[in-house]
């Protein structure tokens, strides 16, 4: 059906009327969904590059906080140990030399043979001494028999003297020329007693019970008298090993564990494992201006020989420790101008720089006597670019384990030459 002309405009003009209201909100709609559009955008850019910046805001503060590693001071060793190079010599030992001219006749021991005191070891040929004893005795035979004239001559004139018979001059002199008769018996005496002990020195014996360590002369070798001439002229040498000097040179640092509380023992390369017992018998009382040590004297019985006189040996010397100080590692020492010194980080977290006093030296660890109190917290390898008052961050390490608690020395086990100490 057609619709008069009236309505039809009626009609449109109510359909322009809905429309215009629609289109404002359809552009407000798209304007809104743009700027969220545009509002996700920056914040997909914006807030990471925020986050970015406040991070390395954090990061750059926490770098400029430097951070450091720190170790308490732990108790040092009550027990000082040394180990010093000893020196081993035989109880007795002497160069054997001849007290007379003349050839080697004959030698009886040889390197390595035990010997007794008095025991004959070589015999020299000297002719001469044995004819100067003959004359020495014919003299003193001579001078016997004119003592004993002289002797009878004086007796008879003091007979005379007292019958008035001779005069008391005469009388003197007899007794003056008996006098002197023998004074020249006495002189022959000594004389011959001289030769008869110069004629027993071609007997070489042996001063003491050793081992022959050295012979330096074979028969028929010319041997002359007296020990100028050095080490060529040693006909033999003599050692007593069963007893063992040992000479040790302590540091002047250390001489104050010297003493009757101290205890030592030996070790040697050819006994792995094995102690040897020691006695400290006596030191030199005074420091060697030249090497600035204590020249100590141990005493080792060695009764089996197992230990040669000449032996490389350690000395292993102990004594318990008045006043131990604290131990730290050798890596948290610094060494400024005004000394050597710790870095201490303090309960603000500041540093400070503190002078310390370096007792024993164990190496890899030294003994604070000074300057700590125990408890602090000390850095570890600081750096010079540290100065007191800095702030640092302390990471935690694992606690100081002194050297000498971490392997204590054990007691010297009991050895075939003694009880250990």
């Amino acid at each position: 059906m057609t619709l008069p002309a009236s309505n039809a405009s009626q009609a449109g003009a109510t359909a322009d009327t809905v429309a215009a209201p629609a289109l404002p909100a359809r552009r407000l709609r798209a304007s809104l969904l743009v700027l969220a559009l545009l509002g996700a955008l920056l914040a997909a850019g914006i807030v990471p590059r925020l986050h970015a910046n406040a991070t390395l805001a954090s990061r750059s503060a926490d770098a400029a906080v430097t951070t450091v590693a720190t170790v308490q001071p732990g108790n040092a060793a009550a027990i000082r140990e040394l180990i010093l190079p000893a020196d081993v010599r035989a109880f007795q030992d002497a160069p054997v030399y001849a007290r007379v001219n003349g050839y080697l006749r004959r030698w009886y021991a040889d390197i390595g043979t035990p010997v007794k005191a008095g025991q004959l070891l070589a015999e020299i040929d000297a002719p001469e001494v044995s004819d100067q004893l003959r004359q020495a005795r014919a003299d003193e035979a001579i001078a016997a028999a004119n003592y004993a004239l002289a002797k009878s001559t004086a007796a008879r004139w003091q007979d005379l003297l007292d019958s008035r018979s001779v005069a008391q001059q005469d009388t003197d002199q007899k007794v003056a020329d008996m006098q002197a008769k023998a004074a020249t018996l006495a002189s022959a005496r000594s004389n011959t007693a001289r030769l008869a002990q110069l004629a027993s020195y071609t007997q070489i014996r042996a001063p003491f019970d050793g081992v022959v360590t050295a012979r330096n002369v074979d028969t028929g070798a010319l041997i002359d008298a007296g020990s100028a001439g050095g080490p060529g002229r040693e006909l033999f040498h003599l050692s007593a090993g069963e007893r063992l000097r040992v000479y040790v040179q302590v540091p002047q640092d250390a001489s104050g564990m010297v003493g009757p509380q101290m205890q030592a023992w030996l070790t040697l390369p050819q006994f792995p494992g094995q102690r040897f017992a020691a006695t400290v018998a006596r030191n030199a009382g005074a420091i060697d201006n030249v090497t600035r040590s204590l020249r100590v004297e141990l005493d080792v019985a060695n009764a089996g020989g197992r230990i040669l006189p000449g032996a490389y040996a350690e000395a292993h010397l102990s004594a318990p420790q008045a006043s131990p100080g604290l131990d730290l590692p050798a890596n948290t020492l610094m060494f400024q101008p005004q000394g050597t010194c710790v870095a201490v980080v303090g309960a603000d977290g500041k540093l400070a720089i503190r002078p310390v006093t370096i007792g024993r030296d164990f190496g890899s660890h030294v003994e604070i006597t000074e300057g700590l109190h125990g408890g602090e917290q000390v850095v570890v390898n600081p750096g010079d670019g540290l100065l007191a008052g800095d702030s640092v961050r302390v990471v935690p390490v694992a606690p100081v384990v002194p050297v000498a608690q971490a392997a204590p020395a054990a007691a010297p086990q009991a050895t075939a030459l003694g009880q250990a100490k």
